[in-house]
């Protein structure tokens, strides 16, 4: 199966640009953007909760990037180079399409912020409260158990 905009070629920048304006035009307040090694973050405010995406860069050194995936030849530098920003440059799509069709669900009814961002939201201490849920239990929890813990509690009861 082909991934999304895998051939795509709208520049990082111009996708974290369409999140801002994304962002604005569904009522965010806040926006930022951050990066570190192979991890992006964009983070925004909406209706008083802050939400945090994490995007997981590939890896530059990846056999994906170093060779071809035909006839497994060694790519030049340049060909790797260009493998690796086109990976980075689905990412960010993917990730602007996945705020529009989340954020888009919220606006028609269909979900709640808080039930669609759940494990993105920022509680004021910098946790997040899903994974303070699944770190608590060693299986999966099922939904109606999580809405009960501690700290999801408090954040419903905002």
């Amino acid at each position: 199966m082909s991934r999304y905009a895998e051939k795509t070629e709208v520049t990082s920048d111009r996708s974290r640009a369409e999140i801002e304006r994304t962002l604005t035009r569904y009522g965010a307040d806040q926006f930022l953007y951050a990066w570190q090694a192979d991890t992006a973050v964009i983070g925004f405010r909406m209706r008083g909760r802050m939400i945090r995406l994490v995007l997981q860069m590939p890896d530059r050194n990846d056999r994906e990037f170093r060779f071809t995936p035909s006839r497994n030849y060694e790519r030049s530098k340049e060909a790797q180079q260009e493998a690796y920003e086109q990976a980075c440059r689905q990412r960010w799509r993917a990730l602007a399409l996945l705020v529009k069709a989340k954020l888009e669900a919220v606006e028609a009814g269909l979900v709640e912020l808080e039930e669609e961002f759940l494990s993105h939201v920022v509680l004021p201490d910098g946790r997040r409260p899903a994974i303070g849920c699944a770190r608590r239990s060693p299986r999966p929890m099922k939904p109606d158990k999580c809405r009960r813990c501690c700290q999801c509690s408090r954040l419903r009861a905002r």
